[in-house]
């Protein structure tokens, strides 16, 4: 065996992950047994194989064999071709069977299995359904080959290939010949760039229709990613010409054509000709109709209230106020119903004389926010059991780049069993998740919305929250006064004055809201250190873990990317017991805090009692999920993440792509998180990124501290910069047509 290429037959297969193809195997030839690692789709045990790689060393496991590229081969002689035969390889032949059929067939054995696979049955043991079984087996066994063989010449990595092949079976030639732009709707992880890539290797042109089209809907999805909706025409132009490198004269054809196909729908918003991606145009329109469908008036009892929000402001030690009230009344009359306020303001107080007041009535609600931080501390607040609206909607999975996909048990079919639903933190909904929300609520219930609307708009597409006030059609209560106001920290009363737009005393000595005047980058990154590693953990009695850098920026010195690392090497050096692996966005260790960034309806999860056995399992993992790296094996390639609540992840390190350091978040990614402390270092940046609502709702995370590390210069330009980045959502329009 040379130093690039190891042959032989699978003798044993290690490990094997279902999900990538990444394999460990034994392969045995010429007397020498070699490790074999890397992806290598479906082979079988018995199977023999010309592998193509380099040799490496393991640090545990010793010396392997990388393989980069392989090809299967057919057995050479009797012995082989029994062996093979006997490995399992072949469902319904074991070794004694396999002897037979050797015996019986001898050097003709292959050609029989390919070509006359109905002579099986002369052999003792196999029916003539058993003959056609093992011939459909061998056939699928063959075609995959194939298609392997096919894919690979076009640059195809074999993980990808077997997606393919899963996908189109044996059209899969077809497909690539006419339309290899198919590929990126038709399978998860395929974006427009690789079948893009695909296309020109099979010789597809630069003004190919296809690739015009699939050009124009890449670009249109991808506006999906920023939190737009749908794309004004002309906008969606520039981009789609960017993206193909192309003058836009051949676009409107090729948009009509996508208009028929009913991938894409022009609508009208705001006097402009628009375009969506269908399914967000349906999504829209529904949503704007189910709102309007609930928004019914009710009888309304004010003595009732008046009674609840006496107890409850005795028990809580509360001065009653006209805003609360209202709001109760206005829940209690309309169908919905949007609580607004920034901290401090009462929300909670609010929420719980709402659920008494309808308690009294006999009627059930149901508590729901966006995550599951934002639910606990939900929980905690009111005392009633608060869920993440994937858990109250049931979840059952899908994928999270085809949203159709996506199962939820709770549905139009089978809807909530609740009078009354509410949802905090709802500036974090997105439309898709308030689609799927109304799609499950009753009619004749009543729908509550809590949240700030001040805060940065969701992660996901839309501006749903401001779209419902702005529509002026629904019962809207805005909670203004900071109670306790003399007891109120000045986390709470900065933060109500960077909303109102009025200037904040950066010279103020605080206990809870904190100026470190640093004009350098370096020095910035010192005083963050120090911070965290050492001031602030006692200071606000929590772990190093639970206090947050958060930063507007992922680039740069002072943005996410670079912070990480700079505060991976400071709060979890590495160590020679803690196992570590390098992958494309840096290196991840035992130990490090992780953040999921992208939702992930398909991964499981398990829960463990103390002693390790499995006390629940699920699936779903979500965008801005928050865990700790358990283990690293570096054998089986996968990395253990624990999340809140114990949920424990197995992330091959292909999959991986889906987890970053959460040492430092960018303020988006904190939205519906509350930390101990929050550190925020401040520079320069972006104009229209560094604006008043993410500065807000930087400081609105923070529990009992903020420490502003940089220039207070920049702090007050902020606060200043009232220019929010415009998103492309028709929903308020949407409604105010709804109910005209």
């Amino acid at each position: 065996m040379n130093s690039d290429t190891v042959t032989g037959f699978i003798n044993h297969i290690i490990y094997q992950n279902p999900e990538n193809g990444y394999t460990v195997l034994e392969l045995m030839g010429g007397g020498d047994t070699v490790t074999v690692t890397g992806n290598l789709g479906r082979v079988s045990e018995g199977e023999s194989l010309i592998c193509r790689g380099y040799f490496t060393t393991h640090p545990v496991y010793g010396e392997q064999f990388r393989c980069e590229s392989y090809e299967v081969t057919e057995p050479e002689d009797l012995e082989s071709i029994e062996r093979y035969l006997g490995s399992g390889a072949i469902k319904g032949i074991g070794p004694s069977l396999a002897a037979r059929i050797v015996k019986e067939f001898g050097d003709d054995t292959l050609r029989v299995l390919d070509e006359e696979p109905e002579l099986l049955s002369r052999v003792r043991g196999i029916s003539a359904n058993g003959a056609r079984e093992i011939a459909m087996q061998v056939s699928e066994k063959r075609e995959l080959r194939s298609a392997m063989i096919y894919l690979q010449k076009f640059g195809i990595s074999l993980a990808l290939s077997v997606k393919i092949y899963e996908e189109y079976g044996n059209d899969v030639y077809n497909i690539l010949k006419t339309n290899p732009y198919a590929i990126a709707d038709d399978i998860t992880g395929v974006g427009f760039h690789i079948a893009d890539d695909i296309a020109k290797r099979i010789g597809f042109s630069a003004d190919s229709d296809f690739r015009i089209r699939s050009g124009i809907y890449y670009a249109l999805v991808g506006a999906v990613s920023d939190g737009h909706v749908y794309l004004p025409e002309m906008e969606l132009y520039e981009r789609a010409a960017e993206l193909l490198g192309c003058e836009p004269e051949r676009f409107s054809d090729a948009l009509t054509e996508l208009v028929i196909d009913k991938k894409i729908v022009k609508a009208e918003r705001d006097g402009e000709d628009v375009i969506y991606a269908a399914p967000y145009y349906y999504m829209e329109l529904y949503t704007a109709k189910k709102l309007a469908d609930l928004n019914v008036t009710y009888s309304l009892d004010e003595e009732k209230i008046d009674r609840v929000m006496s107890l409850l402001i005795d028990d809580e030690d509360f001065e009653q106020d006209e805003d609360q009230r209202s709001a109760v009344c206005c829940a209690v009359s309309h169908g919905v119903t949007v609580i607004t306020g920034g901290p401090g303001t009462g929300k909670t107080t609010t929420i719980n004389a709402i659920i008494r007041v309808f308690e009294e009535e006999g009627l059930q609600v149901a508590l729901a926010a966006p995550t599951g931080r934002a639910a606990k501390r939900m929980t905690e607040a009111t005392g009633y059991e608060a869920k993440t609206i994937h858990r109250l909607l049931e979840f059952q999975g899908g994928d999270d780049a085809d949203t159709s996909s996506v199962r939820f048990m709770r549905n139009e079919q089978n809807p909530l069993d609740a009078d009354v639903i509410i949802i905090d933190e709802t500036s974090m909904v997105d439309i898709f998740l308030m689609h799927s929300l109304l799609r499950a609520v009753p009619y004749g219930a009543r729908l509550i919305l809590v949240g700030d609307a001040s805060q940065l708009p969701s992660v996901g597409a839309g501006n749903v929250l401001c779209d419902i006030i702005d529509s002026g059609c629904f019962g809207v209560v805005s909670l203004k006064r900071i109670f306790r106001q003399s007891d109120a920290g000045d986390i709470i009363k900065n933060a109500h004055k960077i909303d109102a737009g009025e200037p904040v005393d950066t010279e103020k000595k605080s206990d809870d809201f904190l100026f470190i005047k640093r004009y350098d980058s370096g020095r910035i990154l010192g005083s963050i250190i120090t911070l965290v590693k050492e001031k602030l953990p006692d200071y606000v009695h929590s772990s190093r873990m639970e206090i947050q850098v958060l930063t507007p920026m992922r680039k740069g010195a002072l943005g996410v990317n670079n912070l990480n690392r700079v505060l991976q090497e400071a709060l979890n050096p590495p160590l020679p017991n803690k196992r570590e692996k390098e992958l494309s966005q840096g290196i991840f260790r035992e130990g490090d805090k992780v953040m999921q960034i992208k939702n992930n309806y398909k991964i499981e999860w398990t829960m463990r009692s103390p002693k390790g056995f499995v006390i629940q399992e699920g699936t779903g993992i979500f965008n801005g999920d928050i865990g700790v790296i358990k283990s690293i094996n570096l054998f089986s390639e996968e990395i253990v993440v624990s999340f809140d609540e114990g949920k424990e992840v197995v992330y091959p390190f292909k999959g991986a792509e889906e987890l970053e350091l959460a040492y430092a978040l960018t303020v988006h990614k904190s939205q519906g998180s509350e930390y101990p402390a929050v550190v925020l270092p401040l520079l320069s940046g972006p104009r229209p990124l560094m604006n008043r609502n993410l500065l807000y709702t930087a400081v609105t995370r923070a529990k009992a501290c903020v420490c502003v590390v940089g220039s207070p210069e920049c702090f007050l330009e902020m606060a200043a910069n009232d220019e929010e980045q415009r998103r492309y959502s028709g929903l308020a329009q949407c409604i105010r047509e709804t109910e005209a």
